[in-house]
């Protein structure tokens, strides 16, 4: 299972990695077994990741997932077959449900201004991932980390997934990977939303996943604790974030890079 020390090891590269969102019981189980096989044959601490509930979609039609109780159930299963687990959170009413089957409570990048809700993540004394806001400046990210760390819970991760500029696009200053370690907190690059094109697909959000493996490099060269990326086995597919999906066939070579980065570092 993972640990925050995880994190805090310098020569570990922690892999948060799977679905965007929930899209069956089935579907879950078996990426699981793919993505931890992977990230196991390439030395990577494995966190699978899916959403409950996509409650930012672009539109109102999109696929938001299966909601709370059904999601909590089936990411149950999944940790009871002994899987580290990150999910999402967007109330502050859902972190203690949440913390009984998730290793890593996710605050989603539009809420990590959220004082109740990240009070309430800190309480369950989980694990903490801030995704850092669009709209946020690295120096300033920290100020989130420092309110859940008010509840006694120091275990807290940031994670950069791109800064808006101008519309539909991101871009990453990856000079705010060292800016934000610099706060003293373990940070994470997440590869797969900092190649989203906001909403730029007329209702749904477009991507450049050709940008996925460039950027994970140079942020590993930077100096990361970990990665996120969402996987998936046909991202053309996907109920949701599809287009900046990584393609699960892509994952080996993918991680063998990036442990070859990390290695020389």
């Amino acid at each position: 299972m993972i640990a925050f020390s995880d994190f805090q090891n310098p020569a570990s590269l922690v892999l948060m990695a799977g679905p965007c969102v929930i899209e069956s019981e089935e579907h879950v189980h078996r990426m699981a077994d793919a993505i931890s096989g992977i990230a196991q044959t390439e030395g990577f601490p494995y966190i699978f990741k899916a959403s409950f509930d996509k409650a930012n979609r672009t539109s109102l039609q999109g696929y938001r997932g299966p909601g709370l109780a059904e999601g909590v159930r089936i990411l149950g299963g999944l940790k009871k077959r002994g899987f580290s687990i990150v999910t999402d959170i967007h109330e502050a009413a859902q972190a203690a449900p949440v913390a009984e089957i998730a290793d890593v409570l996710q605050i989603p990048a539009f809420l990590c201004r959220q004082t109740d809700l990240l009070l309430e993540a800190g309480r369950t004394g989980r694990i903490v991932n801030i995704k850092k806001g669009q709209f946020a400046a690295p120096h300033d990210i920290h100020h989130a980390a420092d309110k859940v760390a008010s509840t006694g819970n120091t275990k807290v991760v940031l994670t950069e997934r791109g800064s808006s500029f101008g519309y539909n696009n991101l871009v990453v200053d990856m000079r705010g990977l060292r800016i934000m370690a610099d706060a003293g907190w373990p940070v994470v690059f997440d590869a797969t939303h900092s190649v989203q094109l906001p909403s730029g697909g007329g209702g749904v959000s477009a991507g450049q996943p050709q940008f996925i493996e460039p950027l994970a490099s140079a942020a590993v060269a930077v100096g990361v604790s970990g990665i996120f990326v969402e996987v998936h086995d046909h991202p053309e597919n996907a109920l949701s974030d599809g287009p900046n999906a990584l393609r699960l066939s892509l994952l080996p070579t993918f991680l063998s890079k990036l442990r070859r980065i990390h290695q020389a570092r």
